[in-house]
């Protein structure tokens, strides 16, 4: 039985918790501008119909009373190591997924901690104990299933799937709540008459992959209760990434990239701190229409230089047709490994390997001064306010 650990509007509930004064309240961490989006919404917020990735000037709009509370990464990140640290007392498969979840594999732990529901009270009241939060679990034989019952019984809740329960459950279950069905995918659906999870077994493995590609097989495998994803508790950090939604839509080329580049110097270093290269960069823009593209690409080799990461990104925005204005620009990499770590031998020319390695050392030497004077000591020409590149659009 796998067991997925949700935390209730994570970023907002710490809030609260720690000034009384929010409690019972509608609360949003965000910016507070009026390109700021929303980052959490507190239940009493979700009342009004306020959710994560909403526009804060719409929040308002349906909530005249609503509190903007900026919020603390550093805060929220040492909760949730709190956390963590109770779910491996329980079991040492643990799968940590975002800052606020993980999955838990309790099959073996009964012995010591009784059958998997009275596991999940267990954890809900340790981690009640340890933080002063709540949070909701989903109980299931299918990691799938469990992300999804985490969810069915929120704030504070706990449902539990039993094996013999799986088929029917599964039959009955709406195909929008499946990890991975977003609005495209939803639109071929209805399309093709798919309601619930149950209508998919009409169509054979061949149809749906023609359809929906490798998502398609996988829709068929989890309609007959097939998933054979592993809690992987080798799990580790498998992106970092920078994004912004502007103070003002842009469109004038120079100052994408400029914005591109300081969303690269803040993930390479990222990297460099955590002592880590990344062999795939990807940027990601939302237009001034809401509409939202990412593209991606492998790089010749592993990186970690911030101008080496900015190259990159400059290809990819390059290669996008822009024809409308931009809200919001992002920088990211994955496919993360230890810089120490073996690899096979790159193709490089030795001058292009010299070069990356130049800017690698220039960036740690930069790091270094940062870490000690601060950030604002030395800055790149190109995001100096002054700068004659950097001007309005």
């Amino acid at each position: 039985m796998i067991l997925h650990i949700d935390m209730d509007a994570f970023f907002a509930s710490v809030e609260q918790r720690d000034n009384p004064a929010l409690r019972g309240k509608p609360v949003v961490v965000s910016g507070n501008s009026k390109r700021s989006v929303v980052s959490t919404a507190s239940y009493e917020a979700r009342r009004f119909g306020i959710h994560s990735a909403m526009p804060l000037f719409q929040a308002k709009e349906r909530c005249r009373h609503l509190i903007v509370v900026p919020g603390s990464k550093t805060k929220y990140s040492q909760i949730s190591r709190q956390i963590m640290a109770v779910l491996q007392h329980f079991s040492p498969l643990v799968e940590p997924v975002s800052i606020d979840e993980a999955y838990v594999e309790v099959s073996g732990c009964e012995s010591l901690f009784g059958p998997p529901e009275s596991i999940a009270r267990q954890i809900k009241n340790a981690v009640f104990q340890e933080t002063g939060l709540t949070c909701s679990i989903g109980i299931a034989p299918l990691k799938f299933l469990a992300k999804i019952a985490s969810d069915m019984n929120k704030p504070n809740g706990m449902t539990l799937i039993r094996e013999e329960e799986v088929p029917g459950f599964l039959d009955q279950l709406p195909i929008r709540k499946i990890p991975g069905v977003g609005k495209q995918a939803m639109h071929r659906m209805i399309e093709l008459g798919i309601e619930v999870l149950g209508d998919v077994k009409q169509f054979s493995p061949s149809i749906l992959d023609l359809k929906f590609g490798k998502f398609g097989r996988r829709l068929h495998e989890l309609s007959m209760g097939i998933d054979e994803t592993p809690v992987d508790i080798s799990s580790k950090r498998k992106s970092i990434s920078s994004e912004t939604t502007l103070s003002q839509d842009v469109s004038n080329p120079q100052i994408i990239e400029n914005i591109l580049l300081a969303h690269s110097q803040r993930v390479g270093r990222d990297l460099r701190k955590k002592e880590m290269v990344c062999r795939n960069v990807s940027i990601k823009i939302k237009f001034s229409d809401f509409s939202q593209i990412t593209r991606s690409k492998k790089t010749d080799a592993w990186i970690c230089a911030s101008a080496a990461i900015h190259a990159e990104a400059i290809q990819l925005v390059r290669k996008v047709q822009i024809k409308k204005k931009i809200r919001l620009l992002g920088v990211g990499v994955s496919h993360l490994r230890h810089k120490d770590a073996p690899v096979q031998m790159e193709l490089l020319a030795p001058r292009e390997d010299r070069a990356r390695k130049q800017w690698e050392n220039v960036d740690k030497t930069l790091d270094a001064i940062s870490d000690k004077f601060g950030n604002q000591v030395v800055t790149l020409a190109a995001l100096n306010p002054s700068s004659k590149k950097n001007k309005s659009d």
